[in-house]
């Protein structure tokens, strides 16, 4: 038998829920909008019943509930299937809330704030948004766009970003309605202006010519 300490835990990290933490306390849950589901989420993009968690012997597994908006696990869209998840997964549901799975309880205080991240020079606390350089914070916060864009990069450190990646993490809700380049080449001069502010001998937002953007952030 699982005890409390077994249980995974969900941290909310984008949303109007974020920086909160609910643990997955029965072998099967329903997360969505609607008032019966044993996580409520408020975001009009949700479904009413959005996904699964369910338990099969050690292992839990997520299930998309036919939703309208979506469910994603680490990038890849989940459809008409259950998916295995482990310790540190990202989940997004309708491109309109962000979830870390963290596989126990008893492990999630640890992974609360920076998770893999904390050796470069920029830190993101991603449960209260907080950016740090250097250990100085980024003051005053950057702007919501701002910050989906960095935390974007963030995720995975060097990786190119295409501009369809930059538009489903910063305005999903344009999804398909199409963002200029224009908006987004100055949504990354703003933010590296942001940056700059804090740590004006390194430029962390590179673009890569014909592929899009990455993050330079150097290790401490």
């Amino acid at each position: 038998m699982s005890n409390g300490l077994d249980r995974p835990v969900l941290i909310i990290h984008e949303g109007e829920k974020a920086g909160q933490r609910w643990t997955v306390g029965k072998d099967e849950v329903v997360i969505g909008r609607g008032g019966e589901c044993d996580l409520v989420l408020p975001e009009r993009e949700v479904s009413r019943e959005h996904i699964r968690i369910f338990r099969d012997r050690d292992v839990y597994y997520l299930e998309d509930l036919d939703s309208k908006n979506g469910t994603w696990v680490n990038g890849r869209q989940i459809k008409n299937t259950s998916l295995p998840l482990k310790d540190g997964d990202e989940v997004q549901i309708a491109l309109a809330v962000k979830i870390t799975f963290v596989g126990s309880e008893a492990t999630a205080p640890l992974l609360m704030d920076e998770l893999p991240h904390a050796l470069g020079r920029l830190v993101i606390h991603q449960n209260s948004r907080r950016v740090f350089i250097k250990g100085a914070e980024v003051d005053p916060p950057l702007s919501l766009p701002q910050y989906r864009l960095l935390e974007l990069l963030y995720e995975d450190p060097g990786a190119v970003r295409t501009r369809d990646e930059v538009i489903a993490a910063v305005w999903p809700e344009a999804v398909g309605e199409g963002v200029s380049e224009q908006a987004i080449d100055a949504l990354v001069r703003r933010l590296r202006d942001r940056l700059a502010e804090v740590d004006p001998d390194h430029q962390y937002l590179i673009t890569v010519r014909g592929h899009g953007f990455r993050l330079d952030n150097p290790i401490e």
